[in-house]
């Protein structure tokens, strides 16, 4: 019976752990892709300004599987304002090392990848009240070719994430 209690009190604490690890996320949400990410398909995101006084971060997050095929990822991204303002950039992350290994963590075919999006130089501040969205793109081209790839393989989330800076 002790061993039993010893065990469910291990994997409490080992459930507390987990939890108070992901603390600092405001908002992450991710949203599937169907088999493959259309150019024109945007992944949107709604959330409401947290508290404006605080420092944020904030990140793209993607999973991919060995069927993406790219050393790098350019996406679109823009972020609007409540007053309608909008901010948008063409961003490009590196997905794979020189030696085509997918970059990314995960132990099976799927990885994750947590790409940062504003933060990274100066935290971010949300200096306005109210509703914000985030619209994610992506924006992949082959070498040499003018029009973009129609239809991108391999990914098959993609994320949106707030967490309060450090």
């Amino acid at each position: 019976m002790q061993r039993k209690a010893s065990g469910l009190l291990s994997g409490l604490v080992c459930l507390a752990l987990a939890v108070s690890c992901d603390s600092k996320a405001v908002f992450d949400e991710y949203k599937a892709v169907p088999s493959k990410w259309h150019k024109d398909s945007v992944a949107s995101f709604n959330f409401k300004a947290p508290d404006t006084t605080q420092n944020y971060n904030l990140y793209v997050n993607l999973r991919n599987t060995n069927d993406y095929k790219f050393s790098n990822l350019f996406l679109i991204v823009e972020l609007n304002y409540p007053n309608g303002k909008a901010i948008k950039d063409t961003l490009e992350y590196k997905m794979a090392a020189p030696n085509g290994e997918l970059l990314g963590t995960g132990f099976s075919d799927i990885k994750e990848n947590k790409l940062w999006l504003r933060g990274f130089k100066d935290t971010f501040k949300f200096n306005e009240a109210g509703d914000y969205t985030v619209n994610i793109q992506h924006a992949m081209r082959n070498n040499g070719e003018v029009n973009g790839v129609e239809e991108l393989e391999g990914i098959t989330d993609i994320g949106f994430r707030v967490e309060q800076a450090q």
